[in-house]
């Protein structure tokens, strides 16, 4: 997600972190840095020169010393950035019925958005359905039904039918027992005035709770006067930015929606469903400089793992009990969280590491643990429960690899891999009990975190 702007960003408060002195010299190579990266985000160059004359300024002011002039600086390039991201907003639920009303253009992602947002929704304990008004693409019903079934959301269409407000009229009474409905809409090629009229007629059928634009991040700066323009037609709650791992002009998109007083409310960053986080500037601008994002990752963790199978691991491990299915259902669920390149910027400090790490080394681990699946799901039943028979015939483990199209060395690396996690449940299990002590526990965490290879 804007890794060159990340990259500049960091190597800038770096520069001024470890500079003796700085003189307007330094100064002056430091603002043409940051101002480059700035514009090939794309953001507004009226906005990147007034943000690096305020550095500037603050830099030469001869009142401001030492340690503390950095400390100043880095706060002062922190903030300006923060306030070009715009305020962060959240949609707060009724506990009566809530509707969200999802507008946009043509190719923007409105579809995939709704079943990003159920699966949002519906890990955070709300009932949730789907209804579809776009009658003008021939395929957006069946899709919206597709998603919705992937996630066993309720979704309600009529292909047959071409007029939004009958749909809705129609299953109004079907509606009524869920919390949340997402809404999907047509779009246009541009915001004329057919468009216009039709969510405007189905703005005043449906009364949303929220009436949310979704834009791609690819359209840079021109999602200011796109947020404007629909702003000024249905008085929208906010925006959610899509496509945000694809392009380097989101930085252009989020600063346009600050710039036209239009908070972005979520952001996109993939195609899977938990690819869907809350907006907020100060985390997403701390992600940038390195220092992670921890609120988001938990959010990541809660959207994608099953609470009830959560709970009946945990209840197992507790007991220091673990299977290769356990094992199975963690590989699962960090796949579903997302890319270990996308996770390791989560986490803070391991955004800084992962530049420092050997190209490809990162996909080398996310292609290990998928041969891993692979294998796990060539085993038995008994094999799966009882890993050590693998350790004792080889001919298990040359079967296991022939059925899944990997290597005994996979397996062997996955055994082992098994075991160090074994342990470690163990131990923890025995240390809250009271069998082990603290500082034994924490001898073993540190062996495996150094062993550690996923």
């Amino acid at each position: 997600m804007l890794e060159k702007l990340s990259s500049a960003l960091k190597k800038t408060t770096d520069k001024i972190a470890n500079a003796v002195f700085l003189d307007k010299k330094q100064v002056d190579a430091l603002v043409r840095d940051l101002q480059r990266a700035l514009i090939e985000a794309d953001v507004n160059v009226q906005l990147v020169l007034q943000i690096t004359q305020k550095i500037k300024a603050s830099a030469l002011d001869e009142r401001i010393k030492g340690i503390e002039k950095k400390e100043h600086l880095i706060k002062l390039l922190h903030d300006e950035l923060t306030n070009i991201l715009g305020k962060a907003k959240e949609i707060k639920l009724k506990k009566t019925q809530n509707r969200i009303l999802l507008v946009g253009l043509y190719g923007a992602g409105k579809t995939t958005t709704i079943a990003k947002l159920a699966a949002y929704y519906q890990k955070r304990g709300h009932s949730v359905a789907a209804i579809g008004l776009d009658v003008h693409r021939p395929a957006a019903a069946e899709q919206l039904k597709q998603n919705c079934e992937k996630l066993n959301v309720p979704c309600f269409i009529n292909p047959k039918e071409k007029n939004p407000k009958k749909i809705y009229e129609s299953f109004k009474p079907d509606l009524k027992k869920y919390n949340l409905i997402l809404i999907d809409t047509a779009g246009r090629d541009a915001l004329d005035d057919d468009l216009v009229k039709e969510i405007s007629t189905i703005d005043k059928t449906v009364k949303p709770t929220e009436t949310i634009l979704v834009m791609p991040a690819d359209i840079g700066q021109t999602a200011k006067q796109q947020a404007q323009t629909f702003h000024e037609a249905l008085d929208l709650s906010g925006v959610i930015i899509t496509r945000m791992d694809s392009t380097a002009k989101a930085g252009g998109a989020l600063t346009a929606c600050a710039e036209a007083k239009v908070p972005v409310i979520f952001i996109g960053t993939g195609e899977k469903p938990a690819d869907l986080e809350t907006f907020n500037p100060e985390a997403f601008l701390s992600r940038m400089l390195g220092m992670g994002d921890l609120a988001a990752l938990m959010e990541k963790v809660r959207s994608a793992i099953d609470p009830e199978q959560l709970e009946a691991q945990q209840e197992r491990l507790a007991e220091g009990k673990m299977t290769l299915d356990d094992f199975s259902q963690q590989l699962d669920s960090l796949g579903e969280i997302g890319s270990f390149d996308k996770l390791m910027e989560l986490v803070p400090g391991l955004g800084a590491a992962k530049e420092k790490m050997p190209e490809g080394q990162l996909e080398q681990q996310q292609e290990k643990t998928k041969r891993w699946k692979h294998a796990i799901s060539s085993m038995t039943q008994e094999e799966k429960d009882n890993p050590e028979l693998l350790e004792k015939q080889t001919s298990r483990i040359q079967r296991i690899a022939k059925g899944s199209g990997t290597t005994t060395t996979d397996i062997r690396a996955l055994l082992k891999q098994f075991s160090m996690m074994q342990d470690l449940v163990k131990n923890q299990s025995q240390l809250a009990s009271g069998q082990l002590d603290q500082k034994t526990m924490m001898k073993l965490a540190k062996k495996f975190g150094k062993k550690m290879r996923i």
